[in-house]
């Protein structure tokens, strides 16, 4: 892979699951990188101060506290730094809270974007690569599911923010020629997963003796795909920056709920117990990603199965303080 000796890299919610690691791995490259993150409440914000905690002792990373949606503080980052590419992952995340809370969702993800934009026209910083989502395919009984496939239909205002925003990118491509990768995310999980998300959940409730509450009969899929080989797609997706794209980035491999509480079962040593409930508005059946543009354009190779990435999840968790004071 090239080198990124040099480049000045913008990447937003610097601070969260994704963002920290990609923050890691690109200082690790060679790039001048500076995050900024909000450190919204939606979680616990002392989790996000962990995750960037060993990054701040690094002199290729500085992290500015600061909001997308506010313009002049993105006029005043790119009037002191020359970004080469900006990476956006910033974002209101998850499908049912997004049901409650619409207006911030559209806020959060839709305004910010159109202002990360803004300041990138103005700035004339012309490369992007955006974090979108699986969630755009809505229910499809056709799978896998492929960059083509059509994405009319969201099913929640999460996924609908997610398409609204590859939309204004692409027509950010077609007036200002901002090259832009937008990267169709599958289920990402691993170290320092967010809290609310399901392994993390389960994980925690099962160290604790506490009882998983499943959505449904436990037979929806997911595409669950290991954190390293997201990052090993968002910095190849850095590297070939040419016109506007879209890529699934998954495993290719689906996963059901029950089966994924048997591995955790596994990994833990520990038994869950389950109830079941009803299924939640604005989820879907099953993800599962064709990855054959992304293989062949960009070189990527998923290449931890489910089975390996929760053991390497769980030996993480067994050494963080909570995880040990549970189990």
């Amino acid at each position: 892979m090239e080198a990124f000796d040099g480049a000045r890299v913008l990447v937003t919610g610097a601070a969260g699951f994704i963002g920290s690691h990609l923050c890691e791995r690109l200082v690790a490259e060679g790039c001048h990188v500076t995050g900024i993150d909000n450190f919204d409440p939606f979680y616990d914000p002392a989790i996000k101060r962990r995750n960037v905690a060993a990054l701040q002792q690094h002199p290729r990373f500085r992290l500015v506290e600061g909001d997308i949606r506010d313009l002049e503080t993105l006029r005043a980052l790119f009037a002191d730094t020359p970004f080469t590419q900006v990476v956006h992952l910033a974002a209101r995340a998850g499908v049912r809270p997004s049901i409650a809370e619409p207006l911030a969702y559209a806020s959060v993800n839709v305004h910010g974007t159109l202002t990360i934009l803004e300041a990138m026209r103005e700035a004339g910083c012309r490369e992007l690569v955006f974090a979108s989502s699986s969630s755009v395919y809505g229910e499809r009984e056709t799978v896998p599911f492929r960059e083509t496939d059509p994405v009319e239909r969201p099913i929640s205002p999460y996924a609908a923010t997610k398409r609204a925003c590859e939309l204004m990118i692409a027509t950010w491509h077609h007036l200002h020629g901002i090259a832009a990768n937008c990267l169709r995310f599958f289920t990402v999980y691993g170290p320092r997963q967010r809290p609310d998300l399901a392994i993390a959940k389960f994980a925690a409730r099962m160290l604790a003796g506490e009882t998983i509450e499943i959505y449904g009969d436990g037979s929806a899929e997911r595409d669950f795909t290991y954190i390293d080989d997201i990052i090993d797609g968002v910095v190849r997706a850095m590297q070939r920056l040419e016109g506007y794209e879209i890529y699934n980035l998954g495993e290719q491999h689906t996963t059901s709920v029950l089966e994924l509480v048997r591995l955790l079962e596994r990994a833990l040593g520990c038994e869950a117990k389950l109830r079941f409930t009803d299924a939640q508005p604005g989820d879907v059946s099953r993800t599962f990603a064709d990855v054959q543009r992304a293989r062949e354009r960009l070189g990527y190779r998923p290449s931890t199965p489910i089975e390996r990435g929760i053991e390497r999840y769980v030996a993480w968790l067994r050494e963080q303080p909570a995880a040990a004071a549970s189990g």
